[in-house]
């Protein structure tokens, strides 16, 4: 049989549909493209924002209306904060437990010929064991180390749909990271709803489960996909500064340059702490790349509160913006306070959106005429093309076999890539 799969929303979901794309080819199923007619499609939703949950409901129709017949399977994060939700399209839904059971779930609809709705209101506290050994379509493979977030921002729903923090075995990520460079993987990033959280269920921390993954032979580099700026001890700084393995990229949400916010938010710092902890990995780190997550609009945020975290965000001199206009979760402490027009949102977003190119476009800039190393992912349009350790997407008019590293002389910048071509040694 046929199946699609569409994933939405965050790395920790791509992660899941890659399990589940393993899992299904075991069992004898083909994979095929979301746009082609299949008999199963399975859509893996988020629910961060408005604009995710009206295009997890699209892809779910979108399915139906591809193949009238096929067995549709809604799961995840929009499923999570709906479990009453009605929609005819869908003959299985689930929420974020028990993806990995999705085999029993399509045998036994097909044995019972009816829909089946199976969605915990509490997710537990045990981690839901995945294991990858092969990424099929990627260079850079993703490890989930975690599930679940306790911090209760006062914009953010995902802690209501992905429960409590919990960890998977520290042995088994080892394991799996193991396996993953043996198949041929260089790069590997570590993955969770709250990294930076890892291991405090289990006995253990992210400090100590670094240590032991930079000893892995093989790997080349390690990734963090996203880390609070709390969680930047001293001793993870250390093990950051005496690792090369460890990419020279962080990205670590600010989600607001206003301290006034920040409390508003229900984050757990200050401006000058974060400013603080940036320097210190900007003197461990050269050339190290620090992109961000910011929200504007929240409710309560100021004319004055944005414009003066436009000067903010210079100073502390992230690399690249991801802008997000703030968007009402219910069950939130956010969307009991008066909202912002989003007329005033779109605006600040645009701001923002373009200091991002200015400041994406500095740092490029500074590496005009220097070497750096690529790992190629991709081959196109008579391009090779591919990403530093420190996230510089680089093109290679050159055909260069995928998943190979190569030494290259940045010779241009065309935004949004650095121009290279190879040194010959």
């Amino acid at each position: 049989m046929k199946v699609g799969i569409y994933t939405l929303g965050c790395k920790v979901n791509t992660y899941e549909s890659e399990y589940i794309i393993n899992l299904l080819k075991k069992n004898h199923y083909e994979i095929c493209d979301f746009n082609d007619v299949c008999d199963i499609y399975i859509i893996n939703t988020c629910t961060v924002t408005n604009t995710s949950d009206i295009k997890s409901r699209k892809m779910i129709r979108q399915a139906r209306r591809r193949n009238k017949d096929a067995l549709v399977i809604a799961m995840g994060c929009y499923i999570q904060a709906n479990p009453n939700l009605d929609m005819e399209e869908v003959d299985i839904l689930l929420g974020n437990k028990d993806k990995s059971k999705i085999i029993d779930y399509i045998d036994n609809f097909y044995k019972e010929k009816k829909k089946i709705s199976n969605i915990y209101i509490d997710l537990g506290t045990t981690f839901e064991d995945m294991y990858i050994d092969s990424f099929a379509t990627r260079t850079r493979a993703f490890v989930k180390i975690q599930d679940g977030c306790e911090n209760f921002c006062s914009y953010c729903i995902i802690p209501f749909v992905r429960g409590k923090c919990r960890s998977k075995d520290f042995n088994t990520v080892i394991s799996e990271v193991t396996k993953l460079v043996e198949n041929g993987f260089y790069e590997v990033v570590l993955t969770g709803i709250h990294t930076g959280n890892y291991g405090t269920d289990i006995n253990t921390n992210l400090c100590h489960l670094l240590k032991e993954l930079v000893k892995i032979k093989g790997l080349k580099r390690l990734r963090i996909s996203s880390i609070e700026i709390t969680e930047l001890h001293n001793d993870i700084l250390e093990v950051i500064k005496d690792n090369d393995i460890i990419v020279n990229h962080f990205h670590i949400p600010i989600q607001a340059a206003s301290d006034h916010v920040l409390e508003l938010m229900n984050r757990k710092y200050d401006l000058e702490y974060f400013k603080n902890k940036i320097r210190q990995i900007k003197e461990i780190k050269k050339d190290v790349s620090i992109t961000t997550d910011i929200i504007v609009g929240h409710p309560g945020e100021t004319e004055e509160d944005f414009n003066n975290s436009i000067d903010i965000i210079k100073e502390i001199g992230f690399s690249k913006l991801h802008v997000f206009p703030y968007s009402k979760r219910d069950e939130t402490k956010a969307s009991q306070m008066v909202q912002i027009d989003d007329k005033v949102k779109k605006e600040r977003a645009k701001t923002l959106l373009m200091l991002s190119k200015e400041l994406e476009l500095e740092y490029m800039n500074k590496f005009l005429n220097k070497k750096v190393e690529v790992l190629i992912e991709v081959n196109k349009d008579g391009y090779s093309i591919g990403h530093t350790t420190n996230y510089l997407q680089v093109k290679i008019q050159d055909n260069i076999d995928h998943n190979t590293f190569v030494k290259v002389k940045i010779d241009s910048i065309e935004y949004p890539f650095c121009i290279g071509k190879i040194i010959k040694e």
